[in-house]
């Protein structure tokens, strides 16, 4: 039977992160693991009014309100119950994923996916396309669904 001990899940507030996000709590809650809540600013953030690439660099204190709307996803009542870790770094999305999880040595990444296909594909590229054939441990890819799946 295979245990996790530590579990990644990224989150982007959209609604097939907050998908993935009830996988994760609920593969967290059955195994007792650490859930790492993580967030990527990403660094390649188009600012048209000077033409070209500017960093949004945060400062600590809307760094923690971002470590707090993440851990927020989580409801306190089982959250309390959890040992969950919100992490919040700049990067680009894919690479910062594969680093973390290195890092912390996940067993499994829980990762919303927006199911793109076509242009949008090519123009945005797939970040959980690319965290799949990158990944040093299984990645669960979740698409948001029309069926009810509740928090545990």
């Amino acid at each position: 039977m295979i245990n996790l001990k530590n579990i990644l899940c990224p989150v982007d507030h959209s609604d097939c992160s907050k998908e993935a996000l009830k996988y994760a709590v609920s593969f967290a809650m059955k195994d007792n693991s650490k859930l790492y809540l993580l967030h990527v600013i990403d660094i390649r953030v188009f600012d048209e009014s000077i033409d070209a690439m500017t960093p949004q660099i945060p400062d600590e204190d809307t760094l923690k309100l971002l470590k707090t709307k993440l851990l927020d996803c989580i409801p306190k009542e089982i959250r309390d119950d959890m040992n969950v870790e919100a992490l919040v770094v700049q990067g680009i999305p894919f690479v910062e994923i594969i680093s973390i999880a290195k890092e912390n040595n996940i067993d499994m990444i829980v990762l919303g996916s927006h199911g793109r296909t076509g242009i949008a594909h090519m123009m945005l590229g797939s970040v959980s396309e690319k965290v799949v054939r990158k990944a040093p441990c299984p990645v669960l890819t979740v698409r948001k669904s029309d069926h009810k799946f509740t928090m545990p």
